[in-house]
């Protein structure tokens, strides 16, 4: 905890006195009690117990660990059995698989482990408990959520196919919260769409907001401080790495790269009705580790080149960069303007070939140059106006 996080602290627990005696009891067993009573008001509000589970409140899962560790302590049954009315302390000890983070946990057990006066006095809420609340509370359905979520499907996608990396955060500074930043926090990943003006609090610190949209349709008003709290207490938490290609390809291989295959744009020679009527529009777009040339060479006997000669229209060379995931990636890009076309093989059979988009050659050359400068994060195509488009915010 920072010394402004201590200051803090101390300045809203001024107006309260150290715990006295009360009946004999000591200040720690006074503790004890009046956290085992905020379960019981829990139980007879809820009709159960507290219960474990990322869908359940904050709050509840707090309490659910407390009377965890209540039931385990042998000198905390002794102590709270006379007022145990409920049965609360009779019931099973279930373990649970919970992601509660180190400062929750330890929130959560100050009433019945007893660590510090200063952070277990009745009816005072931890900083680490108010941040949660604030955190949850401030969630709401995203406004125009549809234009974020195929972004965040498709980060969700290069995740998962390589093209990004989710890695540890290191820095206690936290540079990488910038508009344009994923993050995956509380298991879902987070997109920081806006950021406000800095601002200074009352404890003389710098702060601002952020509009921070989440994949599972939620969005948050939430001050940049708070939200990396959020971060810092959430061991699982990760900063998704950007699409910076840099010299991944290009048209020409630099000193020390290695080259890995080359990307190819094909036009279909195809008489088919369809094909004949948007010939110049649509492309195949494929990948491969040899040459171009060889690998379109018996084209017109293959059903997924439509059993028709092709011409390359256009060619980007691959280096230091897994060509399968990078061919994933287009495909990905266009996939609204993916075409569904039946065509019979040579035995008669109906096929469906893949690979075949409605997109303007100029549109894919923008798309690997958005891919190359890591741009492509900010921008879906749209098969209505057949343009990349920024997502709108």
């Amino acid at each position: 905890m920072s010394e402004m996080d201590l200051d803090q602290l101390r300045a809203e627990l001024d107006e309260f006195a150290k715990p006295e005696k009360k009946g004999g009891r000591s200040a720690r067993e006074e503790r004890i009690i009046a956290g085992f009573e905020d379960i019981q008001r829990f139980a007879r509000e809820h009709g159960r117990v507290p219960q474990h589970g990322e869908d359940r409140d904050i709050f509840e899962r707090l309490y659910a660990v407390r009377l965890d560790r209540m039931r385990t302590l042998e000198e905390c049954r002794t102590l709270l059995a006379p007022l145990d009315d409920q049965g609360l302390l009779s019931e099973p000890i279930v373990a649970s698989t919970d992601a509660i983070s180190t400062d929750e946990l330890r929130a959560a057990l100050e009433g019945a482990a007893g660590s510090s006066d200063i952070t277990t006095l009745r009816h005072v809420r931890s900083s680490v408990e108010k941040a949660a609340a604030d955190e949850i509370a401030s969630r709401i359905p995203a406004v125009n959520f549809e234009q974020f979520k195929p972004l965040l499907e498709q980060v969700s996608e290069e995740l998962k196919s390589g093209l990004r990396q989710a890695r540890r955060i290191e820095t206690r500074g936290l540079d990488e919260i910038q508009v344009g930043t994923f993050f995956v926090v509380g298991g879902q990943i987070a997109y920081v769409a806006e950021i406000g003006e800095d601002f200074t609090t009352g404890y003389d610190r710098r702060d601002r907001r952020l509009r921070v949209v989440y994949d599972n349709g939620t969005e948050s008003n939430v001050l940049q401080r708070s939200f990396q709290r959020a971060l810092y207490r959430d061991e699982a938490a990760r900063v998704i790495t950007r699409m910076d290609a840099g010299p991944l390809f290009g048209d020409t291989l630099s000193e020390g790269d290695a080259e890995s295959g080359t990307i190819y744009v094909l036009r279909s020679q195809s008489s088919h009705p369809y094909i004949a009527e948007h010939r110049e529009l649509i492309h195949k777009i494929g990948v491969t580790g040899g040459k171009v040339e060889s690998r379109i060479a018996n084209a017109s006997q293959e059903p997924t080149y439509l059993l028709a000669d092709v011409t390359v229209v256009a060619t980007y060379i691959l280096a230091n960069i897994n060509r399968t995931k990078l061919e994933a990636l287009f495909h990905r890009i266009f996939a609204p303007a993916q075409i569904d076309l039946e065509i019979k093989d040579r035995f008669g059979n109906p096929v469906r070939p893949k690979e075949w988009f409605l997109v303007p050659l100029a549109v894919i050359d923008e798309a690997v140059h958005a891919i190359r400068d890591g741009s492509i994060t900010e921008k879906i195509y749209d098969p209505t106006t057949a343009r990349l488009v920024a997502i709108s915010r």
